[in-house]
């Protein structure tokens, strides 16, 4: 399975407002309202490793990059894009390397199925996302995870959210500015729900026990003073 398309013309997709006007609208079918383009950036160059076969070097140095809720688009000043599902993305996030520009980073699912030993042979091909305007980097970012969330992962199921399941956020950037850097609105959100649904087992079981050791171990001043 390759987790890039090749095409030559951008996917038909709707801003926010235009999608607000077809629904208001009542369509005689919602399966056919156009998905809509959460963020377009122009000079925009990425690569691709390993390298995506049709898609050469010089395709990829500058273009169009379309965050579509449907799938991430680029479309090449060479007339020759590529859209990616976003189920494939299997990571994505802001890195800002000293000494060269940031960029975008992504993980692409590359996996196949041995259907002979029935097992499942994962691949990976990374892509960097790099915009000349260093400002669009954020907006791309927040697109990005809006999109991924409208397309959990169909390998995951139910049972996996269960209490003793380990929850993973590598669809989220890691946050590590320092005093003067804030998280986004999206970002705050994001870290307030990871709060509330995280907990240690460890810290539940023994923060009872622990108390009572401490009181049986460590006598309170009154006692002391009784005795």
């Amino acid at each position: 399975m390759v987790s890039a398309t090749i095409i030559t013309s951008v996917p038909l997709s709707v801003s926010p407002e235009q999608h607000r006007e077809i629904i208001g609208a009542t369509p005689g079918s919602f399966n056919d309202i156009p998905p809509i383009l959460r963020y377009k950036e122009d000079d925009v160059s990425l690569t691709f490793d390993p390298t995506l076969e049709e898609f050469t070097t010089e395709d990829g140095r500058s273009g169009t990059l379309y965050v579509i809720e449907s799938a991430l688009v680029f479309m090449s000043a060479t007339g020759r894009g590529f859209q990616i599902p976003y189920p494939a993305i299997t990571l994505h996030a802001v890195s800002r390397p000293q000494g060269s520009s940031p960029f975008i980073y992504c993980q692409l699912d590359e996996g196949t199925n041995d259907a002979s030993d029935d097992v499942d042979i994962v691949d990976m091909r990374e892509l960097t996302i790099t915009p000349k305007n260093p400002a669009s980097l954020d907006p791309i970012f927040e697109a990005l995870s809006l999109c991924a969330s409208l397309h959990p992962d169909p390998n995951v199921s139910e049972d996996d959210d269960d209490d003793d399941a380990f929850i993973t956020t590598d669809r989220f950037e890691t946050f590590t500015g320092g005093d003067e850097e804030e998280l986004s609105e999206v970002g705050r959100a994001a870290l307030e729900h990871l709060e509330s649904i995280i907990y240690n087992p460890f810290e539940r079981q023994n923060g009872v026990n622990g108390n009572s050791n401490d009181s049986k171990n460590n006598p309170s001043r009154e006692e002391s003073e009784d005795r």
